[in-house]
């Protein structure tokens, strides 16, 4: 079903407009819950908020727009994941303490590493958003090329070309930057 029906479905109070958009992006949508919860949460936690997320798009159905609907639930997952946690009391895991600076104690090279990991986060989402979509399920996600295919309802060498793509991206920042990259 194309999102425009899905959505005027949605606002028209039809439910098959719910279950087509959580057909189309409950992958998406999960993942992006547990990006954020890891493993600080039971899984029933987590099934929870990514309900919450298609009942509030099921409720603000006049706030979702055509070709942003996909940001919109990824908005919405990620502020959902973590007002569970601070009700839960727990602190949000930082990503590959992006947010840390090294210091005078910490092993040599530790600030080159943290400028690349910020290098690579940018090329990564610089990417357009199918190859970005494939690129992180695949290495950050660990989906497998035939998973990545399937979910995203493409062919298997799609994937492989996308992922092919993001390296190469990656390796021309990265290199651009005056970072040595090994073939």
């Amino acid at each position: 079903m194309r999102e425009e029906t899905i959505l005027r479905k949605i606002r028209s109070g039809d439910p098959a407009g719910l279950e087509a958009l959580m057909e189309r992006y409950l992958p998406y949508v999960s993942a992006v819950v547990w990006s954020v919860l890891r493993d600080a949460m039971p899984r029933e936690d987590g099934e929870e908020v990514v309900s919450d997320v298609f009942l509030a798009a099921w409720r603000q159905g006049a706030d979702l727009r055509q070709g942003s609907v996909k940001a919109w639930l990824g908005a919405v997952a990620r502020n959902k994941a973590k007002k569970r946690l601070r009700q839960a009391g727990r602190y949000l895991p930082l990503e590959e303490d992006a947010l840390e600076i090294p210091g005078p104690d910490d092993p040599p090279g530790e600030y080159e590493r943290a400028v690349e990991r910020q290098l690579v986060r940018q090329a990564v989402d610089s990417l357009p958003d199918p190859d970005r979509e494939v690129f992180l399920r695949h290495y950050f996600y660990a989906q497998t090329v035939a998973e990545v295919a399937r979910r995203m309802e493409l062919n298997e060498s799609t994937v492989k070309t996308k992922l092919r793509r993001g390296r190469m991206k990656l390796k021309e920042v990265l290199t651009r930057e005056g970072f040595a990259i090994e073939a």
